[in-house]
C-alpha cells in the first residue's frame, strides 16, 4: 500500500483507536529491533502466513534506512525448491535469543508447537510482539500486543498496513527547522487528495 493510500486509510479511521494504536505498536517494534540489531523474525500460524506484512516491512526498511526492519519470514511448511528468503522453517525460532525480536501474526489460536517455540525463545531472551485476534495464551507470551478482536471496525490485514507504514516513519531525527522527505511527501499526498476549496 503506497503512502497516498495509507494517508487516506488514516483519514477514514481518524477518531478511532487504530491509527494511534498502530503507531504505538510500530514504535515498540522499532525500539526492539533497531538498538539490538538481533534480527526480526516474522511468523504466522499454519493457516495464516504473513507474507504480505513481510513484503511491506522490507519496503519500509529500504525507505527508512533501517535494515533491521526487514524481517525473516519463518514458515510452517517450506518447499524443497523454495528460494532462500522463503526457505526458513520453524527451527529458526529455536536459535532466537537475546537481541532477537519475534513478531507473531495470529488471527486465530496457533498450534501448541508454535506456542512452545515462542515460549522457549522468550525464555532465551527474545522480545515477543503479537498482532493477534485476542487469544489469551498468545497475549500472555508477548511483551507487546495489538489485538484486532472479532467485530472490530478494521480487520487484521488493515492493521498490518497501518503498522508497517508507521514502522518506517520518523525513524531518523529530522534536522531542526526541516522535515524528512517522507513526511513532506505524505503532507503533499494529503493536500493532493483533499477536495478543492469552495469558491464563492
Amino acid at each position: 500500500m503506497d503512502a497516498v493510500r495509507v494517508a487516506l486509510l488514516r483519514e477514514v479511521l481518524a477518531g478511532t483507536e487504530w491509527p494511534g494504536a498502530a503507531r504505538r505498536f510500530a514504535g515498540a517494534l522499532r525500539s526492539s529491533v533497531v538498538p539490538h540489531r538481533g534480527g526480526l523474525l516474522l511468523v504466522g500460524t499454519e493457516e495464516y502466513e504473513p507474507w504480505h506484512l513481510a513484503a511491506h516491512l522490507v519496503d519500509e526498511s529500504a525507505w527508512s534506512g533501517l535494515p533491521e526492519l526487514a524481517p525473516t519470514l519463518v514458515r510452517h511448511r517450506v518447499r524443497p525448491d523454495a528460494p532462500a528468503h522463503l526457505a526458513v522453517g520453524l527451527g529458526r525460532l529455536e536459535t532466537a535469543g537475546r537481541g532477537a525480536t519475534l513478531l507473531m501474526v495470529t488471527p486465530e489460536r496457533p498450534g501448541a508447537g508454535l506456542l512452545q517455540r515462542v515460549h522457549d525463545a522468550r525464555r532465551a531472551g527474545a522480545t515477543v510482539l503479537s498482532l493477534d485476534g485476542g487469544d489469551e495464551e498468545v497475549r500472555g507470551l508477548a511483551h507487546e500486543t495489538l489485538t484486532v478482536a472479532e467485530g472490530a471496525e478494521v480487520d487484521l490485514d488493515t492493521v498490518q498496513h497501518l503498522v508497517s507504514a508507521a514502522a518506517g516513519e520518523n525513524s531518523l531525527p529530522a534536522p531542526r527547522g526541516s522535515r524528512r522527505l517522507r513526511d513532506r511527501l505524505s503532507g503533499l499526498a494529503d493536500r493532493l487528495t483533499a477536495p478543492p476549496p469552495a469558491r464563492w
